[in-house]
Formats: C-alpha cells, structure tokens, sequence
C-alpha cells in the first residue's frame, strides 16, 4: 500500500525534471556505550513512503521518470549470528518491491548516473550526509518536508484500517484496565494490565509513554513515573495507545478509583464530559480547530460556574483567560504515524498568543481523511492555582475557599479519536465514559 503513498508524494512535484528525492531510513539506537539495543521503530516518513521498517535502508525518488530507488544494507555472517536475518537482495524485492534494488555501498554510482540538478531533504542532518557524495547538486530543505506531511495528513484507506485496528485493541486495553482498577493496586500494575492486552492482541510497539496517574498526579500532563499507590477517593487518569503497523492509538479515560465518583468529582467530569461531546459534535468538514477548542472551553466554564468553583459570566471568563488556570492544553491533535501527528500548522499559519490557546497543537479547518484527537481536560494545578488567588485581576472570579480544598483534586481527561467524514466524522474509540456505565463496570 505505501506505493500509494509515494504516487501521492510524486504528484506534488508533478514530474519535475533533474531532480530527486533522497530520504535515509533510521538506524539503530543504542543506550549510551553499550550493547543495549533500543527496540528498532523505524522514522515515520521513511516508513510512510517505504513499508520498511528495518534499519539502515535509503530511498531516492526519481521525480522525472517517477521511479522509485531503495537502498538495503548488506548483512554479513556475523550480523546472521546476533540478529538471524540476513535477506538476499530478492527477498528485499519481494518484500518491499521498488522499481530498483541496490546495496547501500551502489548510493554514490547511481547518484553519479541520475545527475540531478536538485535535491530535496527532510532535513539538514541528511542533507549533509548526502552532500558526501554529491558536493555540486543544489540541496532544498523546504518542499519535501511541507510535501510529506500534506500526505501523511489526509490518510488513505489503508492507513484507516490500520488506525481502526489499533483502535479496536487499545478499546479491549483500557476496558481491561477500568474492570482492574482498585485502591492499594500501584499505578504500574494498572500499566502492566494495559500493556497485556495490548500485547495479547498482536500490538508490540507503544505510541507513546503512557499516563496511569492516581490522585494529584492526574493533574500533570505528561506524567510517566507510574509507581504511586492508588487510594481509595482518588481518581485515575489513564492517556494510553499502542500502534498497529506504525500507526496510533491515544485515548484518555478518567475513573474514580473506588468505583463511584464523589459529588464533587461527578461535577468536574461532566463539566468535561459535555465538553467532549459538543466539540466532537462540532468536528465536522469546514469546522476550524480552533473554534472547536474556545466552544469546548466555554462549556467547561459553564461547569466550572454551576459548581460555584468560578464566577462571573463565561465572556468575561473567556476574554480574561481564567480558563487556561484549568485547561491548560489544546483540544486536541493530529493523530496518524506519530502520536501528535504532522501538518497541525501548516506554512502561513502561526499559534495564536493567548493562554489556554497557544499550546493548541493544530490549527486546521477539519477535512475529511483527517485523524485527529479530541481531549478536554479540566486540572487543579497548585503552580497555577496559587499565583492566581493572589493576582487581583483573576482573583475576583476565583472562589478561593474552595479551590484551597482542591490543591491535591488532580484533574480530568476524555479522550477519543475521531476520523472526519465527508458528512460529519466516524469515532473509533469505544470505551464508557458516562458515569453510570463506568460505575456499573466497576460495581
């Protein structure tokens, strides 16, 4: 299927002529100086246009005659005794099938033979590496990047069915981890339940370093210690997903620990609950993320006011930023062969400087073949909280006596994955999130 992939690649440069592309696959990593290998996980666009997902392979794309050139590494006797694979240059064919096969040592002879005029880089790293060979050619670091990631955003069919199915598995996972979850269980117990399933099913390889954060450390956003003891009255946040052939999974469940929310914990998660569900609502062809992201926010305020946590109307909540004490983060992001996918700024388009909006990681107008993440979070952060409370201009709509009750509250997340539609969108995650159906599983 990546020969799609590259046909969509060529169809940007429009056979241009005397010029190629050259990419250089990942090599392997290892810890420090030591024999310590890091599992192997090859670098998205290279895979995005190749299928390999091995180390040490080139590619270069004729862009004239359209072909396409993989280079493979040449294994010896000893690489067979440590790794027991080592494939013939046939076997390389058959399995990834370019219009050219060659060794890696042939790289400096065909670029001699193709004589290109331009060649296009991801980046500097390997354009420095390719000037080795080629001192006289004019090197482009600007299209290719801006040209991949333009594909890698509207997903093939292909490429959905790899994202349904790590869907599918990380759905079993986090059902497998809320039926487990229970006071004096540690947070890495939680982690090894969700990593069993996954596993189970097929999936190796994570997609990112999963959050099972207990009590206040459902507040930090990227919390990966995992080795707290869950306690009876806290909540956990779980933000969890594997990959399925390199491409992602990312959900975001937040549960009571003891199996039944507090009337205060109800009112914070359905402040985030309703938010979830107007924006997803809102995620259809034309709609901009940024829209979706202020709408979801507003709601949370509507939450937040109803709890008596803040005051004044939500305008004023809005204009003045209270919002971002509490919601801190973007609604949402691209989601494909990186977790927080490629192409949510595209050239022309800049973050917009305002708290709670500038660390939005997409601003796009949704269109259908796009894979994105909706996440409203809603936290109680002291680092945040305290200055706030002192700060005259914030404080008047703060109800101080009770957020100083909330310091070690922690925070909610829900999250699903959404693919956009020609008609609205198509939501691939499957795991409760209304209060009753959660406490009904943990009953």
């Amino acid at each position: 299927m990546h020969h799609l992939h590259r046909d969509k690649l060529f169809s940007l440069f429009d056979e241009e002529e005397n010029a190629i592309v050259y990419m250089k696959g990942a090599d392997l990593m290892y810890r420090y100086d030591t024999d310590y290998e890091f599992p192997f996980r090859q670098e998205s666009n290279f895979w995005y246009l190749t299928g390999v997902n091995e180390p040490d392979f080139h590619l270069i794309l004729d862009l004239e005659r359209q072909e396409y050139h993989l280079f493979a590494p040449k294994r010896d006797a000893q690489y067979a005794v440590w790794h027991g694979r080592v494939k013939t240059k046939e076997q390389y064919q058959q399995e990834y099938n370019p219009d050219h096969l060659h060794y890696e040592g042939k790289l400096p002879q065909i670029l001699k033979e193709l004589d290109p005029q331009k060649i296009y880089c991801i980046d500097e790293k390997q354009a420095e590496f390719i000037e080795e060979f080629d001192r006289k050619t004019s090197i482009d670091l600007d299209a290719l990047p801006e040209a991949v990631t333009h594909c890698r955003v509207f997903k093939t069919d292909w490429e959905l069915d790899q994202m349904r199915e790590a869907a599918r598995v990380n759905n079993i996972a986090h059902r497998g981890v809320l039926e487990a979850l229970e006071p004096g269980k540690y947070e890495y117990e939680l982690k090894a339940v969700f990593d069993y399933h996954q596993i189970e099913n097929g999936l190796m390889q994570d997609a990112y370093n999963g959050i099972y954060a207990a009590g206040e450390n459902s507040a930090i956003l990227h919390y990966v210690e995992n080795n707290r003891q869950v306690k009876d009255g806290d909540l956990f946040l779980i933000d969890a997903g594997y990959e399925c052939n390199g491409y992602a999974s990312d959900f975001t469940r937040t549960y009571p620990a003891n199996g039944e929310f507090t009337s205060l914990q109800a009112t914070v998660y359905e402040a985030v609950l309703e938010a979830q569900k107007q924006a997803i609502e809102a995620c259809v062809p034309d709609a901009k993320m940024e829209d979706v992201h202020i709408l979801a926010a507003r709601v949370m305020m509507q939450g937040l006011k109803d709890a008596d946590i803040v005051s004044g109307s939500i305008d004023d909540l809005m204009e003045k930023d209270v919002f971002a004490l509490f919601f801190p983060h973007g609604l949402g992001h691209f989601l494909g062969m990186d977790t927080h996918d490629v192409g949510g700024y595209p050239k022309g388009v800049e973050r917009i400087e305002r708290p709670g909006v500038k660390y939005l990681r997409m601003r796009r107008t949704l269109q259908p073949g796009m894979v994105l993440t909706i996440e409203p979070g809603l936290y109680f952060v002291p680092a945040l909280l305290k200055p706030a409370l002192e700060d005259d201009k914030v404080s008047e709509f703060l109800n101080a006596s009770k957020l100083q009750d909330m310091m070690s509250f922690g925070g909610v997340r829900i999250e699903d994955n959404l693919i956009i539609t020609e008609d609205g969108y198509e939501n691939i995650t499957d795991v409760p999130k209304e209060r009753d159906e959660i406490e009904k599983v943990m009953s």
